[in-house]
């Protein structure tokens, strides 16, 4: 699934696209990770060592192959974020939930040179629209680290409740680390989150 967005007409703006994470992008993914690493290291999710369990690193072919299991078995929905047609950041549909909550939760990183031109909120908003108009979800949410102040703004943009606290919601950097949790449901935003963007008086 590709998802395209051309709304804006030119810079800061300019295209945004969502599409799936391919065996081809390594290299670009790995050149934008490096580029970006002490801009996302802080905020980066990790794993705790746990005695007996497999800590192998996977290949990047091996790690596009669990994505590409995981979106089959409708666990979730990874995609890379491409602006101006070059890849520009990573957004992942994770835990959908059927049943009576149908919900899911979104995570997300741009790279600090394109950071603050409104595109982590516009893939955010297309994502959300898909997931609650396409694939009939009806709640999604956002956690943040409080000291994210770059993530904070993307949910208070986008008009995201703020439902409070979790401590040592999940392991960052290394570390246990407490989070903000967001999150809209599909009563709040009936038109669709692009269309809210689109009727903002400011610009993002």
């Amino acid at each position: 699934m590709e998802l395209a967005e051309d709304f804006w007409d030119g810079p800061p703006h300019g295209s945004v696209l969502l599409r799936p994470v391919r065996p081809r992008d390594e290299r670009e993914w790995r050149r934008v990770r490096n580029a970006n690493f002490a801009w996302l290291g802080p905020w980066e999710a990790s794993s705790p060592v746990i005695p007996g369990e497999d800590q192998a690193r996977l290949t990047f072919r091996q790690y596009v192959r669990s994505l590409d299991r995981a979106a089959l078995n409708g666990e979730s929905l990874p995609w890379v974020i491409e602006y101006e047609g070059r890849i520009s950041g990573q957004l992942s549909v994770m835990n959908i939930t059927l049943g009576s909550l149908r919900g899911a939760s979104i995570g997300y990183w741009v790279s600090q040179e394109v950071a603050g031109r409104g595109i982590a909120p516009l893939a955010v908003a297309m994502a959300v629209d898909y997931c609650l108009f396409e694939r009939h979800l009806h709640r999604i949410e956002i956690n943040v680290r409080p000291e994210n102040h770059a993530s904070l703004r993307v949910v208070e943009k986008l008009g995201f409740r703020d439902e409070g606290i979790r401590e040592r919601y999940l392991h960052i950097n290394g570390r246990w680390a407490d989070h903000r949790t967001f999150a809209l449901t599909r009563e709040d935003i009936p038109l669709g989150l692009l269309h809210q963007l689109r009727t903002r008086a400011t610009p993002l």
